[in-house]
């Protein structure tokens, strides 16, 4: 097998065909590659599953993996990577605006000695408020929290070698990080340059909650610097806490009749008990991930695996 397709699935009933078909349309360009469709259902609220399990009944070369609960996206891809057998990998988004079509480019651009090639976008069509400040502060946190070159760009809608993959799908915790399994796997990563296209039909299903959930995902799963900003933070109200007990004793001791103030006394009272409790959020965070991870929480619960129409577990 010489390219396997991997696109997650979540209420993409009316989506999913026109994006197998711009695939097929793509494969037929150059002649002699042998390609796969591995087609992810994230336990979509709709017929997905039902659309799913026909299309590999019709088409040899699609797979349908179908999760028991809603996993999420980067869970959905290391299931859909366990399953591909391609030499090389490529994803996909299932609502039409990754122009998955440009596979070739992807493709040359590899052969120049990369080993990972992901999209990165000159226009997007993000005109929620949430999803822009969402994509600004995932950026942040990839620069200064898992330390990605500033000259990369890192999507989800890439393609890879297939070591990359094997050893992405080593990770067996609950909380996945695509960007942060990509970027501890290789160094060699490239860009093709693109615009995103409009959404076919309905609306992204990342609301604010799921993007928060990405970004903590991002920090705790292959960074310590939180914890080491919270030291840093507590480091610093401290020395801030003798400098302002030192001041205090001088201006009592040359102004004798000075009144304390109840006010500042508040207002640190406040901000020392708010860093504290934020501080212990971030640990507490790291500790209940740590003990997700001893409980064998899973990565993803596959119902069934179909093709030619069979259920092959």
């Amino acid at each position: 097998m010489d390219i396997s397709f991997v696109i997650p699935c979540y209420c993409s009933e009316k989506n999913l065909e026109g994006v197998i078909s711009e695939i097929e349309a793509a494969m037929k360009k150059r002649e002699g590659f042998e390609y796969e469709i591995i087609l992810v259902n994230d336990n979509s609220k709709d017929n997905t599953k039902g659309l799913i399990n026909r299309l590999s009944k019709e088409n040899g070369r699609i797979i349908g993996i179908n999760f028991a609960k809603n996993f999420g996206q980067p869970n959905a891809l290391l299931a859909g990577f366990n399953q591909a057998s391609g030499k090389y990998i490529m994803t996909s988004d299932d609502d039409g605006q990754t122009p998955v079509g440009m596979v070739w480019d992807f493709y040359d651009k590899m052969q120049e000695g990369y080993d990972v090639v992901c999209a990165k976008y000159t226009e997007t069509t993000q005109k929620s408020a949430v999803r822009r400040f969402g994509t600004k502060v995932n950026e942040f946190m990839l620069y200064h929290m898992i330390d990605k070159p500033k000259e990369i760009g890192l999507s989800s809608f890439f393609m890879a070698k297939r070591f990359v993959v094997k050893e992405m799908v080593k990770y067996q915790n609950p909380y996945p990080y695509i960007a942060g399994l990509l970027l501890r796997t290789s160094g060699k990563i490239g860009n093709v340059h693109l615009k995103q296209r409009e959404r076919a039909t309905g609306k992204s299903g990342y609301n604010f909650k799921k993007l928060l959930k990405l970004w903590i995902n991002g920090f705790t799963a292959f960074s310590i610097k939180p914890l080491r900003v919270g030291s840093a933070l507590g480091f610093i109200s401290s020395v801030c806490g003798v400098l302002l007990g030192i001041i205090s004793l001088i201006r009592k001791m040359i102004i004798p009749t000075i009144q304390v103030g109840y006010t500042s006394q508040m207002a640190v009272t406040l901000f020392l008990g708010g860093l504290i409790l934020g501080v212990l959020g971030i640990i507490g965070e790291y500790t209940g991930r740590i003990y997700m991870c001893i409980n064998n929480q899973p990565q993803y619960v596959i119902e069934s695996i179909v093709k030619d129409g069979e259920d092959l577990l």
